[in-house]
């Protein structure tokens, strides 16, 4: 299987991948935006399993089991919320989609469908967070092992065709 980078509009909670990547925030405890519809989805035992971890740093990752979603996994990430693109954004946005593809790594996932990480209520400019989400991926797909295919789930049109573009550049 040649290894790929698909851009679609969905909802990622539905995506039969073997993981699933959640745009959450440092406490890990559930929120808005899709943190929030991903700890709704997968039942109360995520937030269970969350728990454990007594957070998480932004740009780090953390693994769960998917429990009521279709994803055998959930990798979670703070992103970094956008506060000018002076204080270190970028940095913590590469770290976020490096992070979280190593988790996928290590636990021999083929297939991880990602949010637009960073971009809803953390206001990061979408256009420049789909440059560093496609550059990032590339350059790991470039090395992986496991990690074969790559899904950018967008929520709505506009941060489709910001990663769209992305992928053609």
């Amino acid at each position: 299987m040649a290894k790929s980078i698909q851009v679609e509009q969905g909802d990622i909670t539905t995506y039969q991948v073997d993981a699933i990547v959640n745009a959450a925030n440092t406490t890990l405890m559930g929120g808005g935006g899709v943190d929030g519809a991903i700890h709704r989805a997968a039942g109360p035992a995520l937030y269970a399993a969350c728990e454990q971890f007594h957070g998480c740093p932004t740009g780090e990752a953390r693994i769960t089991p998917g429990f009521k979603l279709p994803a055998k996994y959930i990798i979670h990430t703070p992103g970094p919320i956008w506060r000018g693109g002076q204080n270190g954004e970028p940095e913590l946005l590469v770290a976020s989609y490096c992070n979280s593809l190593k988790l996928a790594e290590h636990y021999h996932c083929r297939t991880v469908a990602f949010p637009s990480i960073s971009t809803g209520v953390y206001a990061f400019p979408v256009e420049r967070a789909a440059q560093i989400a496609i550059k990032t991926i590339r350059e790991f797909l470039a090395n992986s092992h496991w990690v074969q295919q790559v899904i950018m789930v967008a929520f709505d049109p506009a941060t489709k065709a910001a990663y769209q573009k992305a992928l053609l550049t």
